[in-house]
């Protein structure tokens, strides 16, 4: 297909398994640390949040885990997503470059989170689970994660980052439509939600708060309830990875392959799942294809962070992770309307970065929401906050090879659409959304009460 503008591919060649890339990595991950003993935790220490199966997941060494049959049967009201060849944006840029980009808004919930969602509800229904809590930002995991406990009749509760929970009603809606239970967080449902209320009455929230507001809800719940995260850990990444493996094959059908890959980075969980069979190839196979993960200004966890042990959550009840991190009372500032506010990062993307195999770039919103409108206006279609980061470094690329006269394969990640996300462009629109880059001063502060591990 290489005139193609559109590059689809069956039913049939949706993945069998998910790609585990443990055991391609140089060394093993960090461990993750119990707060309490500082020793490495085991399967106990999880199971009261999370099923054995997704443990086992997490830990697994394992290169290929076969995708169960009736995930695979859901995957297939989406699945294959497509990949576009962006000749349109080209053309305005007038770019010797190849555009490409992978497009996961065509999923029930207008993102890649189900495909990971759909996975976690399957291996909780398995074990008897009768409902799953979690949080989410701008709503794409939550809304995923409650169409996912639909399909399998699971119960969902969900902790909403108040200030998204209020600028996006039709998030809330969504979910609400699939049957999930929304809080706005900080919540009055919790004691971690209690004291952080107590301590700021106008918090506008943060993932860290909501995590840990779920996190409780499923710990206290006597076994009732698991808790499902949507990015960071090593499992979800794993399910995401049906994204990449689509790539590669759509990039043979293209008789091209990538020079650049561009994803933006949150948790991690798109840009893992799009780029880690490529790592894959750089690493076993020596390929040298650039991999930029994309982050905001307003949260600049690899950019600006440290590498150290750090709490998933703000509460301080999750395991310590070894990630990229601003500190765990990290709160973005309202006025960053483009998503991507978690203060750390997938330890798997973390480990890349440290050893170099991956760049991180991070850009203000301004930029992000013309390149947005641009990308818009060209192809059509209307990217969400998050993903129109990958598209800003996309674009910023392709001007490069305008200027050099290079001919570069440059593909990128277009995670979602914005459809729900009319109030941040209509922000931009109005001039009312400020570039905001968060203080070093903030940092220093944040990661002042890091935990101590040796």
């Amino acid at each position: 297909m290489p005139d193609s503008t559109k590059i689809l591919l069956s039913e049939a060649d949706i993945p069998q398994a998910w790609y585990n890339i443990q055991p391609d990595l140089p060394g093993p991950l960090p461990p993750v640390i119990h707060p309490g003993t500082l020793q490495p935790i085991g399967p106990d220490d999880l199971a009261p949040l999370f099923p054995m199966a997704l443990i086992a997941q997490e830990v697994s060494q394992e290169r290929w885990i076969e995708i169960p049959e009736p995930v695979r049967d859901i995957y297939r009201l989406w699945r294959p997503t497509p990949l576009f060849r962006a000749r349109r944006l080209e053309r305005y840029l007038d770019t010797p470059a190849h555009l490409y980009y992978k497009y996961e808004g065509v999923s029930p919930a207008g993102s890649h989170k189900p495909n990971t969602a759909v996975a976690q509800a399957f291996y909780n229904k398995e074990e008897g689970v009768k409902a799953l809590t979690t949080e989410t930002g701008a709503g794409q995991w939550g809304s995923s994660l409650a169409m996912a406990c639909n399909f399998f009749g699971l119960g969902c509760e969900v902790f909403m980052v108040k200030v998204s929970y209020e600028q996006k009603p039709y998030r809330r809606s969504m979910m609400q439509t699939w049957g999930a239970t929304v809080y706005p967080s900080p919540s009055t449902q919790t004691q971690a939600g209690r004291r952080v209320l107590a301590e700021h009455p106008d918090s506008p929230g943060s993932l860290g708060i909501a995590i840990s507001e779920a996190v409780e809800a499923a710990a206290t719940s006597g076994g009732v309830k698991k808790y499902s995260l949507g990015s960071v850990l090593n499992h979800v990444l794993l399910h995401q990875t049906v994204i990449g493996q689509e790539v590669m094959k759509q990039m043979e059908l293209a008789g091209e392959y990538p020079d650049i890959l561009i994803g933006c980075v949150g948790g991690g969980s798109n840009f893992g799942g799009f780029t880690l069979p490529f790592v894959r190839e750089k690493l076993v196979n020596g390929r040298p294809t650039r991999i930029i993960a994309v982050e905001p200004t307003a949260a600049p966890s690899l950019t600006k962070g440290k590498y150290v042990y750090d709490f998933g959550d703000t509460g301080k009840m999750t395991p310590l992770i070894k990630m990229y991190t601003l500190g765990s009372s990290f709160i973005p500032a309202p006025i960053h309307a483009g998503g991507l506010r978690y203060h750390g990062m997938a330890p798997i993307v973390c480990y890349l970065y440290d050893l170099g195999v991956i760049e991180a770039v991070a850009v203000p919103q301004n930029p992000v929401f013309e390149a947005a409108v641009t990308f818009a206006r060209c192809e059509g279609i209307m990217p969400a906050p998050e993903p129109s980061h990958a598209i800003r470094v996309a674009i910023d690329e392709a001007l490069k090879c305008k200027e050099t006269g290079e001919k570069k394969v440059i593909v990128f990640h277009v995670c979602g659409h914005g459809h729900f996300d009319m109030a941040a462009y209509d922000a931009y629109f109005a001039g009312k959304l400020p570039d905001y880059e968060y203080p070093a001063e903030e940092v220093e502060k944040a990661l002042a009460d890091l935990p101590a591990v040796g």
